[in-house]
C-alpha cells in the first residue's frame, strides 16, 4: 500500500502548532522570566504539558472520527528561507504515525513532570529545572510534528541541547558535567550524518519534505539511496544510542532520575527508531540500508543485554535495558514494511513500561537516600509496596510476561525476525531471555532477599505525587500491549505503506519458544541470585562480567580509536606550527631585524650626507642613461 498523502488542515487541525507552542512558552517563562514566577513555575510547567497532551488527544480523537484517507493532515504555518529555485516552509505534518509520538511524548512526559514536583521537591534550581523539562518536549514535539527534514532537525538539535543541559543538571558534580559534554559530543556524530543525508536530499529532490522525498526517492539512480539511507542510519545511531555511538547512555544516568525517564522512555533515545519509520521509502529502496538496520539492531540489543546483566547501579542497569529495547526497534525497522508497525508499537509499551521502571528506580532512590547499588537493597518489598507493585508491572511487562504489553509487541518482533533469518530470529531470541536473566536479577537484589542497607538508611514510601504516575505507568505496562495489538498495524499502515500480517492473542510457535527461553532466563537469575546471599561487594567476576561492568570497553575502544589518534594528530599540529610556521615567522622577522641595524648605520642624521648621496645618486642614474642611449 502506498504512502497517503496529506490533506489541507482544517477545524482543530489548525491549532496542532499548540503541542509544540505550549511547552515551548512554559521554557521561555520559566528560563526568561522565572524569577518572578520561582514557587509556581513548576506547576505551570505540569499544567502546560497537561494542556499539550489535551491537544494532543483531541487531535488523535478526531483522527479517530475520519476516514483513513483523510487522517493525515498538512499545517502550513510559514516560509522559513527562499533562496533560488527552493523554498524552505515551516509546516506541521500531524499523522497517523506522528500523532502516536505526540500522546507518547506529551502523556508520558507529563507523568514525568508531576513526578518531579516531588522528587525534585528541595532543589534550589528546580525551576530551572522544570524549564530544561519543557525544553525538552517542545524539542521533542517539534523533531516528530514536523512536515520536512530541515525543521526535523531543528528538533533534533534541541533536543541533543536540552539532554545536555539535564544530564549536567547536577553541574557541581564533575561527573555530571562530564557526562553531558560526553552525550552532547557523541551526537555531533551522528548529526553529522544527519547534515549530509539532508544536504543530499535537497541535492536530489530539490526538497526536504516528506511528501516530496517519498515521491522522489522511486526516482534515485544507482546508490543514493544507500547512502541516503546510511547516512540517516548514522544520525538514528547517535540520537538512539545504538553501536557504535552507545557509550554516552550509561554516563547520562548522572542527571537526575526523572531526566533518565525522559530521555530513555518518552523523548531522545526514540528519536532514531522514528527518524527510519519516517524515512521508509529510502529504506524500502535499498537492502543494504536495511540489513545494516538490522545488524545494528541486533548487535545492540545483545550488547546492552550483556551489560544489563553486570551492572550494579539500578539506574545503569535499566539504561542498559534501554540500549537492548531500543535494538529490538531497530532491528524491526530494519525488516522493512513488515516491521515498522511493530517498531512503533514495541516503542510506546516500552515507553510506558520503561518510564515506569526509571521512576520507580528514582522511588527506591528516594527512599535509600539516593544510594543507586542493588547491592545496598535488598527486602524493600516489605518498606515500598506501591513501588514494588508498580516497578513489578513493568518488570512482567519487559520480560514479556503473557499478556503485558512486552508480550505483544516484543514478541512480534522476534517473529518479524525469525521471518527474515533464523540466525537474527535466534539472537533476539536469545536476548529475550538475557533479559529475563537480568531484570530477574534487578527484582531480587532489590526488593527481595535480605536487608543489606548501610547505618542510617530508613526506607520509606515516596509520596503520592510521585507514586500516583507509578500507579498509572504500571497499569499501562499491564494492559497497553493489549489495547493495541490488533489495532496499530492498520492504524499505522497509511502512515508507512507497511501491510499488516495477523496477531493473535494465542501464542506461536516462535511466541512458546520466546516464554520457554524467558522462564529459563527467570530460572536461572533466581538460582544465582534467589538461593544465595548477595554479598555487599561485588565479587571479581569472570571475563564476560568484567567487560559487562566496563560497558563492553566502549570507552577504552573509542579511546584508542578516535580520541588519542586525535589528540596525536593535534599535538602534531601544534609542533608542526612551533617549529616549521613559528620558525620560519622568527626567522625572517630575525633576517629583518638585522637588515635594519645595517640601515640605520645610514641615517646619520647629517644634512650634508644626505646631500652629498643625492648627488652621487643622480651622477649615477646620468651615467646609466648616457650608456644606455649611446648602446
Amino acid at each position: 500500500m502506498e504512502v497517503v498523502d496529506p490533506v489541507a488542515a482544517t477545524g482543530l487541525f489548525g491549532y496542532a502548532w499548540l503541542m509544540i507552542a505550549l511547552p515551548a512558552l512554559g521554557a521561555l517563562l520559566l528560563l526568561v522570566f522565572g524569577r518572578w514566577i520561582e514557587k509556581i513555575g513548576p506547576y505551570l510547567a505540569v499544567l502546560l504539558i497537561a494542556g499539550s497532551f489535551v491537544v494532543a488527544l483531541l487531535l488523535f480523537l478526531q483522527q479517530l472520527g475520519s476516514p483513513a484517507d483523510q487522517r493525515a493532515v498538512s499545517v502550513p504555518l510559514y516560509t522559513w528561507f527562499a533562496t533560488g529555485s527552493w523554498q524552505v516552509d515551516v509546516g506541521l505534518l500531524v499523522d497517523q504515525l506522528s500523532i502516536l509520538f505526540a500522546l507518547l511524548i506529551t502523556g508520558v512526559g507529563g507523568l514525568i513532570h508531576v513526578y518531579s514536583l516531588g522528587y525534585m521537591a528541595h532543589d534550589e534550581r528546580r525551576r530551572r529545572f522544570f524549564g530544561y523539562l519543557n525544553l525538552f518536549v517542545a524539542a521533542m514535539l517539534t523533531l516528530v510534528l514536523a512536515d520536512n527534514y530541515l525543521v526535523l532537525f531543528v528538533g533534533w538539535e534541541g533536543v541533543g541541547l536540552a539532554s545536555y543541559l539535564l544530564i549536567g543538571f547536577w553541574q557541581h558534580k564533575p561527573s555530571a558535567a562530564a557526562a553531558a559534554k560526553k552525550a552532547f559530543v557523541m551526537n555531533r556524530v551522528g548529526d553529522f550524518g544527519m547534515i549530509l543525508a539532508i544536504s543530499t536530499m535537497l541535492a536530489m529532490f530539490g526538497s526536504s519534505a516528506f511528501v516530496d522525498v517519498n515521491h522522489g526517492a522511486p526516482l534515485l539512480e544507482g546508490p543514493w539511496a544507500t547512502v541516503i539511507g546510511l547516512l540517516l542510519l548514522l544520525g538514528a545511531c547517535g540520537k538512539s544510542a545504538q553501536v557504535p555511538l552507545q557509550a554516552w547512555l550509561l554516563d547520562a544516568m548522572e542527571g537526575p532520575t526523572p531526566v533518565s525517564a525522559l530521555i530513555h522512555a518518552a523523548t531522545m533515545v526514540t528519536a532514531g527508531v522514528y527518524l527510519v519509520v519516517r524515512s521508509h521509502a529510502i529504506f524500502d529502496l535499498s537492502p543494504d540500508a536495511q540489513a545494516a538496520v538490522v545488524i545494528v539492531g541486533t548487535v545492540t540489543l545483545l550488547a546492552g543485554a550483556w551489560i544489563g546483566t553486570a551492572k550494579d547501579d539500578i539506574k545503569k542497569v535499566l539504561a542498559g535495558s534501554t540500549m537492548s529495547q531500543i535494538g529490538y526497534m531497530m532491528l524491526a525497522a530494519g525488516i522493512g514494511p513488515a516491521g515498522y508497525a511493530f517498531a512503533i508499537f514495541h516503542l510506546l509499551t516500552h515507553g510506558a513500561f520503561k518510564a515506569n521502571m526509571f521512576l520507580g528506580a528514582g522511588s527506591v532512590m528516594h527512599g535509600m537516600n539516593d544510594d543507586v547499588d542493588m547491592r545496598h537493597y535488598g527486602a524493600l518489598a516489605k518498606y515500598l509496596p506501591l513501588t514494588f507493585w508498580t516497578f513489578g508491572a513493568g518488570y512482567l511487562a519487559i520480560i514479556g510476561f503473557p499478556l503485558t504489553a512486552g508480550y505483544f509487541s516484543k514478541d512480534h518482533i522476534i517473529e518479524a525476525a525469525f521471518a527474515r533469518s533464523p540466525l537474527v530470529g535466534s539472537l533476539a531470541l536469545l536476548g529475550a531471555g538475557v533479559t529475563a536473566f537480568y531484570m530477574t536479577r534487578l527484582m531480587l537484589m532489590t526488593f527481595g532477599g535480605r536487608k543489606r542497607w548501610v547505618d542510617g538508611v530508613h526506607p520509606h514510601e515516596s509520596p503520592a505525587v510521585m507514586t500516583v504516575p507509578l500507579i498509572v505507568l504500571g497499569a499501562l505496562s499491564l494492559v497497553a500491549g493489549a489495547v493495541m495489538n490488533s489495532w496499530i498495524q492498520g492504524w499505522l499502515e497509511p502512515a508507512t505503506g507497511g501491510h499488516p500480517h495477523e496477531v493473535s492473542l494465542l501464542p506461536t510457535v516462535v511466541g512458546w519458544a520466546t516464554m520457554i527461553v524467558v522462564a529459563a532466563g527467570v530460572l536461572v537469575a533466581w538460582l544465582v541470585f534467589g538461593r544465595r546471599p548477595i554479598p555487599v561487594e561485588a565479587p571479581a567476576g569472570n571475563a564476560i562480567t568484567v567487560a559487562g561492568r566496563n560497558d563492553l570497553f566502549g570507552d577504552a575502544l573509542n579511546d584508542a580509536l578516535v580520541v588519542q589518534p586525535v589528540m596525536g594528530m593535534s599535538r602534531a599540529a601544534v609542533a608542526n606550527d612551533a617549529k616549521t610556521i613559528e620558525g620560519f615567522v622568527h626567522t625572517l622577522s630575525t633576517g629583518i631585524a638585522g637588515f635594519s641595524v645595517v640601515g640605520r648605520g645610514t641615517q646619520t642624521g647629517y644634512v650634508r650626507s644626505y646631500a652629498l648621496t643625492m648627488v652621487l645618486g643622480v651622477v649615477a642614474i646620468g651615467v646609466v642613461v648616457i650608456l644606455g642611449l649611446g648602446g
